[in-house]
């Protein structure tokens, strides 16, 4: 089987597929892998340490589009201004796509509809199953991981204030607390750099074992008030609030939050938009100088004035909605995803041929289209299917 490895296309985008570890695994294991010159470039990953490993480069992607049978990629397909082809273009029938797909963001339902034209069989990152088998192929848990570490760095980098106490000849220096709203993967990797930073840390969710692990950390937790019976969806995820008791949540939690030197937002409803916890009110009564990372800001953000993609100073408080944190740190994190991709790939590969069972939790969920047909349960709602 042939595997193709593409340069990413999307603006600032760093990370690759492969590592020159990973591409060895695969030539080992009896893999064909093409990967585009200067792929790793961005990641520290070069040129002459995948053809040490066994990769074959090529200049250009149509040609790696025209003979892999599976494309590993990290971001969803683009239109490419260089060739002036959009990738699902280059793309053919039964050629196997795995990267993060987002099917059911409306923004990628148009690129959806036509991979699934296309004949392209695509499984998206996002859809695999948090699951004890599935720990080693989750790239969402991994890239949680990343966004959370670097997100509290971004933050405490934007403070005026030091992060830990510090005693100087002129007196005492308070330290600076830290929130975490959301304590999922990302959260717990925010309030443990926090902690290492020296910060005194604060935590909120409202799900009760996640409060749990947040406070195993050492963590303050707040009170959502939200009764456990309406916190908790399917798997184990965060459910959606009527809006009565998002309002009651929203005034639980404001005097900490006002309280704060950084806020971290990560609280997210699989595939929902994400619940809005912090108000502009109650931004107007936060700390000058207070920092607020939002990390839900692809699926819509947990602070009503968060900037899409960016970062703005209002009423005193930095508000950053950088999106694509884990491509800032590019080399980690594509050590990680790569991994991952290489461990699901192993799982769905059968003596050379790819191997769907539908009835496994991990290609139901993450299957979005194969056989011109979109099966994606999550697209298939939010397209109106």
């Amino acid at each position: 089987m042939i595997i193709g490895i593409l340069k990413e296309i999307m603006h600032d985008e760093a990370r690759v597929a492969a590592t020159p570890e990973t591409v060895a695994k695969f030539v080992n294991d009896g893999f064909e892998v093409l990967v585009e010159k200067s792929a790793g470039d961005g990641a520290l990953y070069h040129d002459e340490d995948y053809l040490k490993a066994g990769a074959k480069m090529l200049e250009n992607p149509v040609d790696i589009y025209d003979r892999a049978e599976m494309i590993l990629k990290v971001k969803e397909p683009l239109f490419n201004e260089q060739i002036g082809k959009h990738e699902v273009e280059m793309m053919h029938p039964g050629q196997v796509l795995i990267t993060f797909i987002h099917p059911a963001s409306p923004v990628n339902h148009e690129m959806v509809k036509r991979l699934t034209k296309q004949g392209v069989t695509a499984i998206t990152l996002d859809g695999i199953p948090r699951i004890s088998r599935a720990q080693n192929m989750d790239a969402l848990t991994s890239m949680s991981t990343c966004a959370g570490y670097k997100g509290i760095l971004m933050a405490a980098n934007h403070l005026t204030t030091f992060m830990p106490q510090m005693f100087t000849a002129v007196g005492q220096i308070k330290p600076a607390k830290v929130m975490v709203i959301g304590v999922g993967v990302a959260g717990l990797q925010a309030l443990a750099t926090a902690k290492r930073l020296g910060a005194i840390t604060y935590a909120a969710d409202i799900r009760p074992m996640a409060s749990e692990n947040a406070g195993s950390l050492g963590a303050k937790v707040v009170d959502t008030t939200v009764p456990p019976e309406l916190a908790i969806a399917e798997g184990g995820y965060a459910n959606r609030l009527p809006a009565d008791v998002l309002i009651q949540e929203q005034e639980a939690l404001k005097a900490t939050i006002q309280e704060m030197d950084i806020v971290f937002c990560s609280a997210l409803i699989p595939g929902k938009v994400a619940p809005i916890i912090i108000t502009e009110e109650m931004v107007k009564g936060m700390k000058r100088g207070s920092v607020i990372v939002d990390i839900s800001i692809d699926q819509g953000g947990n602070c009503e004035l968060t900037p899409k993609g960016g970062m703005e100073t209002k009423y005193g408080v930095t508000l950053m909605g950088v999106k694509n944190i884990p491509g800032l740190l590019p080399t980690s994190s594509t050590w990680m995803f790569s991994n991952n991709l290489y461990n699901l790939v192993k799982y769905l590969v059968k003596d050379g041929k790819v191997v769907l069972d539908r009835t496994d939790e991990v290609i139901a969920k993450s299957l979005v289209c194969i056989d011109g047909e979109l099966v994606h349960a999550g697209a298939r709602e939010a397209m109106g299917i």
